[in-house]
């Protein structure tokens, strides 16, 4: 039992390293991407604290470069996802009562391992792995993710201090106990941080939790998960399996003991996992937590005193990073004509000096898109924009996959506002441009919140204060984290909490305690010093006047 009130230490974020030529971090992470890459590395699941293998293989191959190995991970079945449950419920008990500063040590120290002797390790990964260029690698995988954790140990510590007051002869507190069962964390491979994150966040709360990956980012999860146990996370509070999704669906979701789903990926999935748990909510002890960031079609949206060169800044930042793979990446923009030409030749001039190539080449900006299946889907919107007449590409629409998923930055101009594009999320390198008359400002407005489902991200950019107080009023419900004369992307742990609603997720903002909150159930109790004696209460008194 704990034997004080201990204070964690005060967070903050980790500092992005710069990279740049000569620097000791650069040197370091190019020998650490040559090491990784003249190895051929075998992965297995990691379940009850043991490797766990399996009789199928399946290659990892990074998106930029098809034609290298980098290894293969043990893919398991259905058998796999029940023993990493019955591994997560009995190792629940000895974590459940587990002084709550021990578990704030283990992630404080999984922090360092982060930010100190892991950093170019994972960092290298996500590169290969996720085809991240290095500064994006290095604030997501590296910093984002100590954030994660070493604000997640403060936040919890916080919860603990939310405390009812007492009365006289009284005393009434709150216990935050763990849900009761497991949770299951399903994760995106955009972000190594979110998936760090989402099995991690239950966790830290007194929750043991069943892990799958992407199955393309499983390098980078073997890593985490490998940092974790450094830590001194016990064997069976994180169970890392390798399956597919609906494999994992069909054991988890009929389980008595699921407790809850961590998730981030796409809507018609989350959407479909809802509707599962709601088939089998008869079969859980409790009703379980649904915390779930999806989708987005995340907007940019100026008015005739924005400035030209900031905006087009926006727009290529927002666009482009990290080849548009974000959840909160800008994928449509509404600019009015009367600055329409000068926002366009600032744009071109910087999407003239982007690169394109593999990541391990640190001048180059955009890298390939995830997979196969992600190439061909974008391949087909950027072709139907070529011979749609109410759409043109205007910059970029080359895609070649001989030696890697390579998309060139595409810019999409519509004269329609509901053109497909505009509407229907694509997760790649491709933003597309509607031009509004000045006068027509309101009723753009309109447009940008009816158009989507979603609600994730957004930003306006104006040097008009009643504008951007009117602009921000009519927007209120169209984006989670709203942004003003900035890109929509970049959320930091502790600065903006970050999800969306409407079709874009729960919006329980990750990395705050809004959304460890989820992770558990309070109990409150009342003691009374001085027990009644009688069940009279002053008013029945007689009145003897």
């Amino acid at each position: 039992m704990p034997k004080g009130f201990f204070k964690v230490p005060i967070p903050e974020n980790e500092t992005v390293k710069s990279y740049k030529p000569g620097s000791s971090e650069r040197k370091e992470i190019q020998s650490m991407i040559a090491e990784m890459r003249s190895k051929v590395i075998e992965l297995p699941m990691f379940i009850g604290g043991k490797e766990v293998l399996s009789t199928k293989k399946v290659e990892i191959r990074p998106p930029h470069d098809i034609k290298h190995l980098l290894g293969y991970y043990y893919q398991g079945d259905e058998s796999s996802v029940l023993m990493a449950i019955n591994a997560a419920l009995e190792a629940r008990s000895n974590w459940v009562e587990l002084g709550w500063e021990q578990r704030a040590a283990i992630f404080l120290k999984a922090a360092d391992l982060l930010s100190g002797p892991y950093r170019a390790k994972l960092n290298a990964a996500t590169m290969l792995g996720q085809s991240k260029n290095v500064y994006q690698a290095e604030i997501d995988a590296a910093c984002e993710l100590a954030d994660f954790y070493r604000f997640g140990v403060k936040i919890m510590s916080q919860i603990y201090e939310m405390q009812p007051e007492s009365n006289y002869g009284m005393w009434n507190y709150n216990e935050f106990r763990p849900l009761e069962g497991f949770v299951f964390a399903l994760t995106p491979f955009n972000f190594t941080s979110i998936a760090g994150n989402l099995p991690v966040a239950p966790v830290i709360m007194g929750n043991v939790c069943v892990w799958k990956p992407a199955k393309t980012a499983v390098y980078s999860a073997s890593i985490i998960m490998e940092i974790l146990r450094e830590a001194g996370l016990p064997d069976g509070v994180i169970n890392l399996v390798y399956v597919s999704g609906p494999m994992a669906g069909k054991v988890i979701f009929s389980h008595p003991d699921f407790a809850g789903i961590h998730f981030t990926g796409s809507t018609e999935v989350f959407q479909d996992i809802w509707k599962k748990i709601g088939e089998n909510i008869f079969r859980f002890k409790s009703y379980p937590r649904i915390v779930g960031e999806t989708g987005g079609k995340d907007f940019i949206f100026a008015d005739n005193t924005a400035d030209p060169n900031a905006l087009a800044t926006a727009i290529v930042r927002g666009a482009f990073e990290y080849q548009g793979q974000k959840c909160s990446a800008a994928s449509r923009v509404y600019i009015p004509v009367s600055i329409w030409e000068r926002t366009w030749i600032q744009t071109v001039s910087q999407l003239e000096r982007m690169k394109m190539g593999p990541p391990e080449d640190f001048t180059n900006f955009i890298n390939a898109v995830i997979d196969e299946a992600s190439f061909d889907k974008l391949k087909s919107f950027i072709d139907k924009a070529k011979d749609d007449e109410d759409a043109k590409v205007i910059f970029g629409g080359k895609c070649d996959k001989t030696v890697g998923y390579f998309i060139q930055p595409t810019v999409i101009l519509t004269t329609n506002p509901f053109y497909s594009t505009m509407k229907e999320e694509l997760f790649g390198p491709v933003v597309t441009i509607y031009v509004y008359e000045d006068s027509k400002l309101d009723e753009t407005l309109t447009l940008v919140d009816t158009t989507s489902v979603y609600a994730l991200t957004g930003a306006i950019f104006s040097q008009n204060r009643y504008s951007i107080e009117r602009m921000t009023k009519k927007l209120s419900n169209s984006a989670g984290n709203f942004y003003i004369n900035d890109k929509p992307t970049g959320a930091v742990v502790g600065q903006q909490p970050f999800g969306g609603a409407r079709g874009s997720g729960t919006n329980d903002k990750a990395g705050s305690v809004f959304n460890l909150l989820r992770w558990v159930s309070i109990r409150t109790v009342k003691e009374t010093f001085v027990s009644a004696k009688d069940f009279m209460y002053p008013n029945f008194l007689p009145d003897n006047g």
